[in-house]
């Protein structure tokens, strides 16, 4: 039976069709990972393939804050505020390698889908050049202004002198992050998820043995505090990107770094640069909304409603970071059936990942909305912070549906190599809508937390439509990368 044995020997039947492989040998094979192609056979199954690892994938970057958190809440609401504020900021370095990311996802998935395996692995070399002069450039400022950075954001004096040697290390680190990023959307584009997948496996196992170790100071390892939850992930991301360049250099990847292929092409820069720019200010437009909101949450509201709030979010991106491996699913199978000339198969897949998504959203924000205090409730039990967080995260879970939406949407965008069209929408449902609208519910309407809550989801249920609508128009079946 299956059950008892999770990869057996396909039967002969299934050799030759491989669309009727029963679904826990497909699911095992999608985490096991093999070279497939997925401009041919079922899309429900070219989802599978991509979409399972892609899950995992995303599910282990998202347990890098929930893991920090959890064991920073053991130390005070401060320390969790600090991590809140920092992780704040930081997005904008995530949005950053996101954007990074997605050029050469676009490219490669186009060259792989037009069988040019060497013209794929030109672009990767070249997106690895840029990312670490970029990934410099935002480090080193960032890790000398760490205590101006943690000021700006409205973080106390005493927060900052107690606990800035985390922000100072986490900026320090980027290019750890900015890299983990880019090559796991190189083996995206190939459709080598599985290998992605087992480099946030790898970087996420280190860091949770590593944290409590730092943090806390057990056994021969320095008492680090909060400092200990950075110097931990930073060590887990860095042997990540280590196991991934070790991929990348052997045979066990569809793309692989030449080194005779190691000079400067700066057409291939120019192109991934026309991608990355937008792919990047599409990101950063949606985490710079998010700066501003906890500014005014940490101004005006406390270290208790900030706690509160950062540990709603952790749930929040905890299972919405699974859904991104739908969008990053539809976006290879976009890129790839672009490539072969067939844009019909590429919005199928679209749509049957976008129903996916919704199906899974809907399911977690019941069971948060339903059970909210009790998931705060791991994390604190004091009261101030159980009842901000719960409240938040209660209203977060109204609009999880919308987002599913629109979330595998862009990415279909963005696989597409049209990152204009989500920048556009980001900008305004986030920068003319989310921001002035949570001001004005918070403190004008005095709705304290709440109303930046509220103008979050009203933000985002509005992004749904309009990419919903842009989406049916087709004009991305057309875009040259």
């Amino acid at each position: 039976m299956i059950q008892d044995n999770p990869s057996p020997e396909p039967t002969s039947d299934e050799k030759h069709d491989p669309d009727k492989q029963p679904i826990l040998r497909l699911i095992w094979e999608a985490i096991k990972g093999t070279n497939q192609s997925y401009t041919t056979g079922k899309i429900n199954r070219a989802i599978i393939l991509l979409a399972i690892p892609m899950i995992l994938e995303m599910a282990m970057e998202s347990l890098f804050a929930v893991v920090d958190t959890f064991f920073v809440s053991k130390i005070s609401a401060e320390a969790v505020a600090t991590v809140g504020l920092t992780e704040s900021v930081i997005t904008l370095i995530y949005s950053i390698a996101i954007g990074m990311s997605i050029a050469p996802m676009a490219m490669i998935a186009r060259n792989i889908g037009e069988d040019r395996p060497e013209e794929a692995s030109k672009v990767a070399l070249q997106a690895i050049y840029m990312t670490v002069v970029i990934a410099l450039m935002i480090g080193i400022p960032g890790a000398y202004y760490a205590e101006d950075i943690l000021r700006m954001m409205g973080g106390s004096e005493t927060l900052i002198a107690n606990n800035v040697g985390y922000t100072r290390i986490m900026f320090a680190s980027n290019i750890f992050i900015m890299l983990l990023f880019l090559l796991n959307g190189i083996f995206r584009g190939a459709g080598d998820a599985s290998l992605a997948m087992r480099s946030l496996w790898l970087a996420n196992i280190i860091n949770i043995i590593l944290d409590p170790l730092f943090i806390f100071g057990i056994g021969p390892f320095p008492e680090l505090g909060v400092q200990g939850a950075a110097v931990a992930t930073t060590i887990g991301r860095g042997l990540g990107v280590v196991f991934q360049l070790y991929i990348l250099t052997g045979a066990h990847s569809r793309v692989k770094l030449y080194f005779h292929q190691n000079k400067i092409d700066w057409d291939i820069i120019k192109r991934l640069a026309n991608i990355a720019a937008t792919g990047a200010g599409q990101f950063l437009i949606a985490s710079a909304s998010w700066v501003f909101l906890v500014r005014i949450i940490a101004q005006n509201f406390g270290s208790e409603a900030m706690a509160g709030y950062t540990i709603a979010i952790r749930l929040i991106i905890f299972t919405l970071l699974p859904s991104w491996g739908l969008g990053n699913a539809a976006a290879t199978l976009v890129g790839q059936n672009l490539g072969a000339k067939q844009p019909e198969r590429a919005a199928v897949s679209t749509w049957r990942s976008a129903h996916f998504n919704m199906l899974y959203l809907a399911t977690i924000a019941i069971l948060y909305y339903v059970f909210a205090e009790q998931w705060v409730s791991f994390f604190s039990t004091e009261p101030a912070v159980l009842e901000a967080g719960t409240k938040a995260l209660k209203i977060f879970a109204i609009g999880y549906v919308c987002f599913g939406y629109a979330m595998v949407l862009s990415q279909a965008f963005n696989g597409a190599g049209d990152t204009r069209t989500p920048t556009i929408v980001n900008f305004i449902c986030f920068w003319l809508v989310e921001i002035p609208l949570g001001y004005f519910l918070a403190l004008n309407m005095e709705w304290g937390l709440e109303g930046v809550c509220w103008a979050v989801v009203i933000a985002e249920s509005l992004m749904t439509v309009l990419i919903v609508i842009l989406f049916t128009k087709g004009r991305w079946k057309t875009v040259q990368v």
